[in-house]
């Protein structure tokens, strides 16, 4: 058995160290944002407690789908260096971007350049989509996060990175390996709220359809969902993860991250879910397990 933790938009905390220049822009109502909300919501010591909780559980693999960051800011990114570092290995963890991290043009070079060894493909390549192979699972990551207009949160995957995540698929069902793509915003058709979408999720459906793969795991909208998109021989389940830091005083799910117990072959795999969340009162619990098995077409 193959054990994959997922988790997802911990958002760090307190917000690093940064100068007024680094606040033009986009960047000034992220950070009123913060101050007003996002600093009382995330809770990093309920995160401390969800990260132990991971540890015990001992995963073969952690994978992290994005928003470690607020605004961006690059002092943020080692903030995020630390907090990886914490998971575990870095070749038992994997990252991709989200909108918070890709929050500014500014953003997109210190996030490369602190957190590629978390996204970089099994030679030490750098770029999207990345390629990890892990025991019978292939990881594919794609990055969702790009900068975008204040008080938007959309993504994109652009054509180019879809054609390569195509063949990618191709290239893991020739090694026979079960197939997990890893990418921050939910990429289907009414995945998230008009401003807050992939805006070519229609793009990767139809990619899907016509390539499949075995799980696809999202974060973004702070929330569980379990979504099922049709594949060329299977649906496809779709599987988004609540926020891995909100506390008592956030808004919407506590913090949660997900197991998943991966058994099987690419030609018959078999996986499951464990739901570890956070109580109101600060106790973690297993909400649920559900069996992800896939439904012929």
């Amino acid at each position: 058995m193959f054990k994959l933790a997922h988790l997802s938009d911990p958002h760090l905390g307190p917000l690093a160290k940064f100068s007024l220049h680094e606040l033009l822009g986009k960047r000034a109502t992220g950070y009123v944002n913060w101050r007003r909300k996002r600093r009382h919501a995330h809770d990093m010591e309920i995160l401390a407690l969800l990260v132990a909780d991971i540890r015990a559980q001992q995963p073969d693999h952690i994978a992290c789908t994005g928003d470690v960051a607020h605004i961006g800011l690059p002092n943020e990114f080692k903030t995020a260096v630390s907090f990886l570092d914490t998971l575990g290995p870095r070749d038992a963890v994997s990252f991709v971007p989200g909108n918070h991290d890709a929050y500014a043009q500014s953003s997109l070079k210190p996030l490369a350049n602190l957190l590629g060894p978390w996204c970089a493909d099994d030679v030490g390549a750098a770029g999207y989509p990345w390629y990890r192979k892990r025991g019978p699972v292939a990881l594919i990551g794609l990055n969702s996060g790009v900068p975008t207009l204040p008080l938007m949160a959309t993504g994109r995957l652009g054509r180019e990175q879809i054609a390569r995540a195509e063949a990618l698929l191709d290239h893991a069902r020739a090694e026979g390996l079960i197939r997990v793509i890893l990418i921050h915003h939910p990429p289907y058709l009414g995945g998230a709220k008009r401003g807050r979408e992939l805006v070519d999720a229609e793009a990767f459906e139809a990619m899907l359809k016509r390539k499949g793969a075995d799980l696809v795991l999202h974060g973004h909208n702070h929330k569980f969902s379990l979504a099922w998109r049709p594949g060329p021989e299977h649906d496809v389940p779709i599987v988004g993860v609540p926020s891995a830091s909100i506390g008592p005083l956030g808004h919407g799910e506590m913090a949660t991250w997900h197991l998943f117990k991966i058994d099987g072959d690419a030609s018959a795999p078999a996986i499951s879910l464990e739901q570890r969340c956070f109580e109101p009162d600060g106790t973690m619990i297993l909400r649920q397990e559900i069996a992800l098995r896939a439904k012929p077409v």
